[in-house]
């Protein structure tokens, strides 16, 4: 009787175990909705009135961040420059204008870590799980004289990170770290 009343009181404490959830505000649930929205970018088409009318400005998507001439010559061009080495027109053209042209660089992401598995060890630091879950994506953008020259999208469809940490001195060995920033 005593075994069976610890067996169910322990099985509820899972339930206690933190979670977390990052996500950073932005017009799309999920990685493929971002997708569908950039594949309706087409360069030297995409106009900056349709960019904004898709929630693509600073002004509307806190996620934007605005990139300088400096800015994109870092992000493209090699530091022995651009001899022998072949940038797409689109970037070139931008350059080539400098600050007639402004890139833009969006950075969204939806996850969310779950610790599981033994609330008693978990709880006394012995043995901790996370599971982390989500998507992450990333894209960048060149304007020029009101229109898209340059796109590129990036990031992670799916994100599943399996953490697990063991302390054989359990709450012995330190503090835990598991709400600490990356």
């Amino acid at each position: 009787m005593l075994w069976s009343g610890l067996a169910a009181f322990t099985a509820g404490c899972t339930a206690l175990l933190p979670e977390a959830k990052t996500s950073v505000a932005g017009p799309w649930k999920s990685f493929e909705e971002a997708r569908l929205t950039f594949a309706q970018i087409i360069p030297y088409q995409t106009t900056r009135a349709e960019l904004d009318a898709m929630g693509l400005s600073p002004g509307r998507n806190p996620n934007i961040t605005l990139l300088n001439y400096s800015d994109v010559i870092r992000r493209f061009v090699p530091p022995g420059g651009v001899d022998g080495y072949s940038l797409d027109p689109g970037v070139m053209d931008c350059i080539r204008v400098r600050s007639d042209c402004q890139g833009y660089e969006l950075d969204q992401k939806m996850l969310r870590r779950d610790r599981y598995g033994n609330f008693w060890l978990d709880f006394f630091n012995f043995n901790r799980k996370t599971m982390t879950t989500g998507w992450e994506f990333n894209a960048v953008w060149l304007v020029k004289n009101e229109v898209v020259v340059y796109k590129l999208i990036g990031g992670k469809p799916q994100v599943r990170e399996d953490e697990s940490r063991r302390n054989p001195l359990g709450p012995l060995q330190g503090i835990d770290t598991w709400s600490l920033p990356r």
